[in-house]
């Protein structure tokens, strides 16, 4: 039995869910961003969410949402934890995290080791958080861009408090080799199991999530 956890990100589709669940994935993710190709309604994401078996982790994907908009996410949408993409300040994560009573998911993006700070201050406040690649400077989007960044830069790094998971450039391909260099529990995928910005692929999600597992076949 595999002890490594899978989010699947930016699902829109009931055969997105079905595919997901099947494939034995921890996490799947909804995005609440307008500019991103996977953006779900708040109508849509509650019929994704009621379908997703009892124990898959539904998580909402926010960037800079303001508080109403939370309101309005986490009274439509049946919820297990919300994520941060954006700027968010701690301060802001432990004002989300009292304000809706869930556990609060903190992306950081990182290009270079003087990113890696921002890992050990938010791991203060936040209940997880995700290490993505740093979007290029003027992107439209904080995440799903399909970049990678150096994961030496995380090898050995056992000390930090908060479980991580691992973003950016993941794809069925190299998602194995990424967790050994970086002793990564948990990864996360959106655009690497697309076939176009948006529209998942089954069989790379199949595929992604098999290889993740350590799984033959």
């Amino acid at each position: 039995m595999s002890d490594i956890r899978v989010k699947i990100c930016g699902l829109r589709t009931a055969n997105d869910i079905e595919t997901t669940a099947k494939a034995g994935a921890a996490y799947v993710g909804f995005v609440f961003f307008a500019k991103s190709p996977r953006h779900v309604s708040l109508e849509d994401a509650a019929e994704l969410a009621a379908l997703a078996p009892m124990g898959l982790c539904k998580v909402a994907l926010t960037v800079n949402a303001s508080s109403s908009e939370l309101d309005a996410i986490t009274a439509a949408v049946p919820l297990d934890m919300l994520q941060l993409h954006g700027s968010e300040s701690p301060e802001r994560v432990t004002e989300v995290k009292a304000r809706y009573g869930l556990p609060v998911m903190k992306a950081i993006g990182i290009a270079d080791e003087a990113d890696l700070p921002q890992i050990d201050i938010y791991s203060a406040v936040a209940d997880q958080l995700l290490i993505d690649a740093k979007p290029p400077k003027n992107a439209d989007l904080p995440g799903g861009n399909g970049l990678a960044f150096d994961w030496r830069l995380l090898a050995g790094r056992k000390y930090w408090q908060r479980p991580w998971m691992l973003a950016g450039g993941l794809t069925p391909e190299n998602v194995s080799e990424a967790i050994r260099m970086t002793g990564a529990s948990q990864v996360d995928v959106s655009s690497g199991v697309e076939s176009a910005p948006g529209v998942k692929d089954q069989a790379l999600i199949e595929r992604f999530t098999r290889s993740a597992l350590n799984k033959q076949g």
